[in-house]
């Protein structure tokens, strides 16, 4: 019994399902989002993260080290999450735009629990 329990640990893990690997939807391809289709202030802050600033927060441009694993694996300073600000809130808000090194763009409206990928 044990070791059937063992197996099926050890292949749920090697499908990535137990740290969410994947930012796919049901048919496999990743969720994206237009740029048009974004909030008012998430396309303000993409045109900001586009010219290089100036960021309205200290904590824009930091490493996002991708802990969660919901983006594609890549090196621990691959990614730089920027602050999407949410008028309804005093602190910096659910939303961010992560910015990978290659030009690539994913949005986040829950505090990193899903991601879009940002078609331009």
């Amino acid at each position: 019994m044990q070791h059937w329990l063992r197996f099926l640990i050890v292949a749920w893990l090697a499908t990535g399902s137990a740290f969410g690997f994947s930012y796919s939807n049901e048919r496999g391809d990743a969720e994206t989002i237009a740029v048009a289709d974004l909030p008012r202030e998430a396309r303000q802050t993409l045109a900001l993260i586009k010219e290089g600033g100036p960021f309205p927060y200290d904590r824009d441009g930091i490493i996002f080290r991708n802990f969660e694993k919901r983006l594609p694996l890549k090196p621990r300073d691959y990614y730089r999450e920027y602050t999407v600000k949410s008028p309804w809130r005093r602190d910096r808000g659910p939303r961010r735009i992560i910015a990978g090194r290659e030009g690539e763009y994913f949005y986040t409206d829950d505090h990193y629990a899903s991601f879009r990928r940002i078609r331009e």
